[in-house]
């Protein structure tokens, strides 16, 4: 039914609205009494096998959506009842921002991708941490964490701190996003040095808590084989708990959308099924090289259950979604979900 009635209705319309329209109608059907577990029962598949310890944290399934979603933590308690093992929050910065000026998300129907440059608009730490007062526990929650876009370069640091440390309480895990295409001053970012100064800086705020959180590094799919060794040998000497593999990317290679097309939207990262092969392939890379020393989140371009099990053969520890729940609808969760029941 989604694919067939609810998606042509929904791609209609502006992605950016839509995305706003489907947060309240996913609510206040939830507010319904019954509709959310209506939805459980219809998405969630629930099965002792399914559950699989990663980076310290027992996740009931290894199905989770992928930051950007929901970045100021308002929807992830309704969102739970579609079946995600896990939900990332955010990019989160110390101050709320508004983003890249819009048009700023756009789809490539032909394609099954979307583009966006949104720039890391959200509401700021203090906003999210007041919607996550309101968890009610029924998923593992993890926090991904940025700069405001203004931040100048010697303070980058500070601003992740600043979130890292009033997060601390409200999240299971944490995700340091430097390879996000939409930001300014992204050079600095992917220095190996820099990396280790912002780790290292993380990793010694952590352990100052009583309960240590997961810290996750998010890496580009348009890393190459060196760029690739260089996140090894960082993982190996930080001892960070894990890579997210991985963010947009900035290439418009093999796309079936109109170079005029394209030239219409502009900049932006390109997520879904045009990075699905590329996403696969720093797994694959990274597992392999690393003789799987390192946990790994595999997301992009998983618009089906084959998808999710590829990246989950290629070395992946967990899976995420996003354009493919977008584009495939709640159902893609419970699909992966039996995948890999039924793969056992």
């Amino acid at each position: 039914m989604y694919k067939s009635i609810i998606r042509p209705i929904l791609f209609l319309f502006d992605p950016e609205k839509v995305h706003y329209f489907t947060f309240s109608f996913i609510r206040n059907l939830c507010k319904i009494p019954f509709g959310a577990s209506i939805f459980r029962g219809m998405y969630q598949v629930n099965d002792k096998r399914l559950e699989k310890t990663v980076f310290g944290l027992t996740f009931k399934n290894p199905v989770g959506l992928a930051a950007g979603f929901d970045k100021n933590a308002v929807l992830y308690n309704e969102l739970a009842n579609f079946g995600f093992g896990f939900i990332e929050i955010g990019t989160i910065t110390p101050k709320g921002q508004v983003g890249n000026p819009k048009k700023r998300l756009f789809r490539l129907k032909d394609d099954q991708g979307i583009i966006n440059r949104m720039g890391f608009n959200n509401d700021g730490v203090e906003e999210a941490i007041k919607n996550l007062k309101k968890n009610k526990h029924k998923v593992i929650i993890g926090g991904n964490i940025g700069k405001n876009t203004q931040t100048k370069p010697q303070n980058y640091t500070q601003d992740y701190i600043e979130v890292f440390k009033e997060l601390h309480p409200f999240v299971d895990y944490f995700v340091l996003n430097v390879s996000c295409p939409n930001v300014g001053s992204h050079a600095k970012l992917n220095d190996k040095d820099y990396l280790i100064e912002l780790i290292t800086a993380c990793q010694k705020e952590n352990n100052i808590f009583k309960i240590k959180k997961p810290i996750l590094l998010k890496i580009a799919p348009d890393l190459n084989n060196i760029q690739l060794d260089e996140i090894i040998e960082l993982v190996a000497e930080t001892k960070i708990d894990g890579v997210i593999a991985s963010n947009t990317s900035t290439s418009r290679e093999n796309l079936k959308a109109s170079k005029a097309r394209l030239a219409e939207i502009g900049n932006g990262g390109v997520s879904g099924q045009p990075i699905k092969n590329k996403s696969t392939k720093v797994i694959k890379y990274l597992a392999d090289k690393s003789n799987k020393s390192f946990p790994i989140i595999g997301v992009g371009g998983i618009h089906s259950a084959e998808d999710a099990l590829e990246k989950l053969d290629a070395g992946a520890d967990l899976v995420q979604v996003y354009t493919g729940f977008i584009y495939e609808g709640p159902s893609l969760i419970k699909q992966i979900n039996k995948a890999v029941l039924n793969k056992m």
